[in-house]
């Protein structure tokens, strides 16, 4: 299940971050290889729409070599080319100029694990899948920028396509310290809403749940705040907290049992 909201997920789309103690969009020198590596306390529900919540402690880390980047869901930003909305797993850029940047990305849908919460218990599982991303970015000042992302599961395991908008802002920055917050909206095709809101015919018995087979359709408005504090050269401190609502055809299903949820993330990490 995930843990952590999209909204607190949103570093990954806001503004990009500090290159060093220094808050700078473009830092005169950058060492050819770059890494971070940090761990993260989060909590939020158990899944999209549920109301009971879980917490976790999780690994945080991101590497760059030359285009091609490796990251966990909140190290892109934090490593500095949060702008780029790259997000997840293994990325390169396709153009990268001041204002625009557009690149493609794979990660692994960890998927969903019915037994992993009462109220999914009994509906079908959601398998593991590869999905592909393609991401856009415009910078309309230095501290303002809008992005739209979409992401299909290419390996044909009910994950759907999903597709967002978002848009960051950089209100705060000082010489230690940076605050970021952003909103977005995103939507999803008629497989990732059947996979993750639907109940089949066949699992109404074993569910409990009554039969629903939704349509393509919006999927959440969410929003979120974050903050990043260096505390040397190498070492800072970073957290968020967001809230979303579900829409459209995901707020109607019988799994939502809260429309509306909120998740908060605070962590220590080391960068090169």
């Amino acid at each position: 299940m995930r843990v952590a909201l999209a909204a607190v997920a949103l570093a990954a789309a806001l503004p990009c971050w500090a290159e060093s103690t220094t808050p700078r969009d473009d830092p005169p020198e950058s060492p050819p290889a770059r890494y971070l590596l940090g761990v993260s306390l989060a909590t939020g529900p158990e899944y999209e729409g549920a109301r009971a919540r879980e917490t976790k402690l999780k690994p945080v880390w991101a590497a760059k070599l030359g285009r091609v980047r490796i990251t966990t869901g909140g190290g892109s930003a934090l490593l500095g080319f949060g702008r780029d909305g790259a997000g997840a797993g293994a990325s390169t850029q396709l153009i990268d100029t001041d204002r625009w940047r557009l690149g493609i990305s794979a990660s692994v849908d960890g998927g969903r694990d019915s037994d992993d919460a009462s109220t999914t218990r009994g509906l079908p599982n959601v398998r593991r899948t590869l999905r592909a991303r393609l991401y856009a970015n415009y910078s309309l000042t230095k501290d303002w920028n809008v992005g739209a992302s979409a992401s299909q599961d290419v390996l044909g395991r009910q994950g759907g396509l999903t597709i967002s908008l978002d848009t960051g802002w950089r209100f705060y920055r000082s010489e230690t310290t940076e605050w970021t917050t952003g909103l977005g909206i995103a939507a999803a095709n008629r497989q990732n809403m059947r996979s993750y809101f639907g109940v089949p015919v066949s699992a109404v018995a074993s569910s409990g749940k009554p039969a629903y087979e939704p349509g393509a359709g919006l999927r959440d408005v969410h929003a979120g705040i974050n903050f990043k504090h260096a505390l040397s050269k190498h070492w800072f401190v970073f957290g968020g907290a967001g809230a979303s609502r579900q829409l459209g055809p995901a707020a109607d299903s019988p799994l939502v049992e809260k429309r509306s949820g909120s998740g908060a993330a605070i962590g220590v990490a080391w960068r090169n």
